[in-house]
């Protein structure tokens, strides 16, 4: 995700060069996606050891942290167990980790940071994986006659438009997410932008709905997506 690009302005919303470095007669910059990127990932690894730490001295009756993380956990494995029913317990920890990750992603621009999720080249490959685990799955649970057999549904002739069907996942799944956050940092920064001899307080409603409301929304669309795909391809029919 190392990109050669050209220096842009300060109230420029796209990907801004930090610093850049030479190798093989090629420069190389470290972006403001990676910058942003190596933060969150580095403040969830953080969030996480504290929260291990804290659970292996969990008390039967939860309060305060210990509450809140429980409550995060029952939300996320029900919200898994509904939509995947017999095969969550398999994905709990994965649709979990990255409902964390993409959510937190989101909401980092309330703390100044340009979303991760802003960056085709992060959430593509958000996008390839889940498309990855589909086609596994697809293949153990249908085999290949059965991989066959739904290419070539409902007449022989439609292998070509089911294949571009299949294909097509990864990239609406990964444009949907990137598409909507980078609207959002689009119009925030545009209102910054332009408007900011008067952009004083009132922004911070435009935040709740770009940062928290969409991002939530996002998040959750991404994961019920996810699911829902892997959790067809585990079915075999009768």
């Amino acid at each position: 995700m190392l990109l050669a690009i050209d220096d842009f302005s300060a109230d420029s919303f796209m990907v801004k060069g930090v610093f850049s470095f030479e190798i093989g007669g090629h420069t190389l910059w470290i972006t403001t996606t990676h910058i942003c990127l190596l933060i969150v990932v580095l403040t969830l690894s953080v969030f996480s050891i504290y929260a291990k730490h804290k659970m292996q001295k969990a008390s039967e009756v939860p309060t305060g942290f210990q509450n809140a993380l429980e409550l995060i956990i029952e939300f996320l494995d029900g919200l898994v167990k509904n939509t995947m029913g017999k095969h969550a317990s398999v994905f709990q920890n994965y649709i979990g980790t990255i409902f964390i990750f993409i959510l937190f992603s989101n909401l980092s621009g309330l703390l100044g940071l340009r979303p991760p999720t802003a960056d085709y080249g992060v959430t593509f490959p958000l996008g390839v994986l889940t498309f990855t685990l589909i086609t596994f799955n697809k293949f153990k649970y249908q085999h290949v006659s059965g991989v066959i057999k739904g290419l070539m549904s409902p007449w022989p002739f439609w292998i070509p438009i089911n294949l571009i069907g299949d294909f097509a996942v990864p990239i609406s799944l990964s444009l949907r997410l990137f598409a909507n956050i980078l609207s959002g940092t689009v119009m925030m920064s545009l209102v910054y932008g332009l408007l900011s001899t008067i952009a004083y307080a009132w922004p911070g409603a435009l935040h709740v709905y770009f940062d928290m409301f969409s991002g939530a929304i996002q998040t959750y669309v991404f994961c019920m997506l996810t699911m829902t795909y892997i959790a067809d391809a585990r079915t075999v029919e009768e």
